[in-house]
């Protein structure tokens, strides 16, 4: 893989250690698709400031590439995301700030962390995450905001929030979870913070598969490249699309926003493209038009 970036500066202009890495995929049908790496092993590349602020970032960076078609997120060393670093951060657990209050410094992190939920979702590219590890608070919703996610068998997932005296409710976690694995198993998960291991994720429907460690990004590459086999439109409205509905009110109004959507995407030329090159037993050449 070929990285796109591999550090950052301070507004000052001095270096800093990389938090993350993002990165090019190489390799047979690898077009398109980018590698997300959150790189603080040492912590079980758990968020500090600057990881939190470098993830923004980042998916601004893919935001603005018009040539990612998938973006596969995942951790360096053996952990994925162990959520909120506490040890990097203010005694009171909020962000730094001279002349702030508590309460001030306190929801400016909040929000810094919990608008990177809203982020993921609104790429208009999928995203898988690799789970290689600890999956926990801050973390599992970062899993929770990806589109796909695919586990090492490795990876164990909790909500952290609720073990530290704080609500299990956070980051979007308590409005995510119920709608992947059902809200009688999600309350329990919120309640208890207990751990869930990679054969129960699979069970529950939390992750769509399980998979050898070392096979892990391979097989989110393989999910990668069936994605990028279709449309790039017809996948950006599929995940528009799908996303949406887990807020429409109604079966019709449901309806009504694909049908839309349908007539929408069926003027594109890909659309064109993708009928040719199935009737003549060809793949396709898809030009984002």
């Amino acid at each position: 893989m070929s990285s796109n970036s591999d550090a950052t500066s301070t507004a000052s202009g001095d270096r800093r250690p990389p938090t993350l890495r993002l990165e090019r995929a190489e390799g047979d049908g690898a077009d398109g698709i980018r590698v997300l790496t959150l790189d603080r092993p040492e912590r079980l590349n758990a968020m500090n400031l600057p990881l939190i602020d470098d993830l923004h970032s980042a998916l601004e960076e893919v935001r603005a590439d018009d040539e990612a078609r998938v973006l596969i997120l995942t951790g360096a060393g053996r952990g994925f995301c162990a959520g909120l670093d506490l040890i990097d951060l203010s005694p009171d657990g909020s962000a730094p700030g001279e002349g702030r209050g508590r309460v001030q410094r306190g929801m400016d992190l909040q929000q810094r962390i919990a608008t990177l939920v809203p982020a993921l979702r609104g790429l208009r590219i999928p995203v898988i995450a690799a789970v290689n590890g600890a999956a926990s608070g801050g973390g599992l919703a970062l899993a929770l905001a990806c589109d796909v996610r695919i586990a090492a068998r490795s990876a164990r997932f909790n909500v952290a929030f609720v073990r530290i005296g704080l609500s299990g409710c956070d980051i979007g976690v308590s409005w995510l979870l119920p709608r992947w694995i059902g809200a009688s198993r999600a309350f329990e998960l919120l309640l208890t913070g207990r751990m869930v291991e990679s054969d129960e994720a699979d069970r529950i429907g939390l992750v769509t598969r399980v998979v050898d460690d070392s096979a892990l990004m391979e097989a989110a590459m393989t999910t990668a490249r069936q994605i990028c086999a279709n449309s790039p439109t017809g996948v950006w409205m599929t995940k528009e699309v799908m996303w949406s509905q887990l807020e429409v009110g109604s079966l019709q109004a449901g309806i009504d926003l694909e049908n839309r959507t349908q007539i929408m995407t069926s003027f594109t030329e890909d659309m064109g493209e993708a009928v040719g090159a199935f009737l003549q037993k060809r793949p396709p050449a898809y030009r984002n038009r």
